[in-house]
């Protein structure tokens, strides 16, 4: 079921190379535009590592959580393939997971290619504390994939899928630091970037960059839109 759920996004070069390519143009544009990206923030950790990398880090997720995701499974809902698979041994759910198994192959891919790059041309140090970061990472891919369950649960059609998923991306991610540090948002705005999933992912990348202790409010973000999520899309999703 993995394999063949590789093969049918494979098969999509947009979905494949879009996630993959816009991270790093942002990465790349980033350190062409920063004033001073070399700027050490704190011994060893640059304006580029602290502002553009952890930003790179949730866009990789959350464009193929929110975006790609949802719409593979509002396909099959409308070609009707969950419906026929409800009633082989091959059930419904083993499509999602198998979805899911790709996907986060995907974004592992994804997040190697844009450290490998910022590592080799940009300089770019590790996390301070790479235990939490990896803990960070493994937070904001539950947090996503919830956020694109709801998606594909209330979408009738592929297309309207990745509409929402657009809107939800963009929201998140305008709010989070994608065109900017949140600090040079206003205030108010950048408060309720900073306690949305993308925005509170990055604060918490942030942290582990320089070794600080990450805040209970970014946990708290990632840990209450993963429950709500689940609980959304538990109630919403349908098969067919």
């Amino acid at each position: 079921m993995v394999q063949a759920e590789a093969r049918m996004v494979t098969r999509d070069p947009a979905n494949v190379i879009i996630p993959l390519a816009v991270p790093v143009l942002l990465l790349v544009m980033n350190g062409l535009s920063l004033e001073n990206p070399d700027e050490e923030l704190r011994s060893g950790v640059t304006v580029m590592d602290y502002h553009a990398v952890p930003v790179v880090l949730a866009l990789v997720v959350t464009m193929i959580a929110v975006m790609n995701f949802p719409g593979y499974l509002a396909t099959y809902r409308k070609t009707k393939v969950l419906r026929r698979l409800a009633v082989t041994p091959a059930s419904p759910a083993m499509v999602l997971v198998a979805q899911i198994v790709v996907s986060f192959l995907q974004m592992l891919f994804g997040i190697a290619i844009a450290l490998g790059i910022a590592l080799q041309f940009f300089d770019t140090a590790l996390p301070d504390d790479v235990l939490v970061a990896v803990l960070v990472l493994l937070a904001l891919c539950l947090t996503m994939y919830s956020v694109g369950m709801i998606v594909a649960s209330v979408a009738p059609t592929p297309n309207a899928a990745v509409a929402m998923g657009l809107i939800g991306f963009f929201g998140m991610a305008a709010l989070g630091g994608m065109f900017g540090p949140m600090e040079n948002l206003p205030e108010r705005l950048a408060e309720v970037g900073s306690w949305l999933p993308f925005g509170a992912a990055v604060e918490a990348f942030q942290s582990t960059w320089v070794g600080e202790t990450v805040a209970w409010e970014n946990w708290a973000s990632l840990g209450v839109t993963t429950v709500l999520g689940v609980a959304v899309a538990s109630a919403l999703f349908r098969w067919e």
